[in-house]
């Protein structure tokens, strides 16, 4: 997860990493972290839950109640929680927790061979 996080705030500094790539990885790490505190659930319950918290997330954004704004005044808090509803940031989630899911599918099936 560290290095998801070090990726993503790179992702955010460095001009020729297009942004996109820092909201797959958040979706990737959500996936993960969704992973480690269900563990005994399916994957697609975890691909599924990483999808919902990442777009509930990106459409409260689109809320302006007082208590949102003051969350998302704070640097680290912006970070988690975002400050401008995209569209494009949908896709990244998906992409981005697509592809957890395929290495966590892969990792379980080479374990089982």
């Amino acid at each position: 997860m560290c290095i998801t996080i070090v990726l993503g705030l790179l992702s955010r500094k460095v001009a020729f990493i297009p942004l996109f790539v820092g909201d797959s990885l958040y979706a990737f790490m959500v996936y993960w972290l969704c992973r480690f505190i269900f563990f005994h659930r399916s994957f697609n319950f975890c691909f599924v839950s990483t999808l919902v918290l990442c777009f509930a997330i990106e459409f409260l954004q689109l809320v302006q109640h007082p208590l949102l704004i003051s969350v998302r005044s704070h640097q680290l808090l912006r970070l988690l929680f975002g400050q401008g509803f995209l569209w494009s940031d949908l896709i990244a989630y998906i992409a981005g927790a697509f592809f957890a899911f395929l290495l966590d599918r892969s990792i379980h099936s080479y374990k089982k061979n």
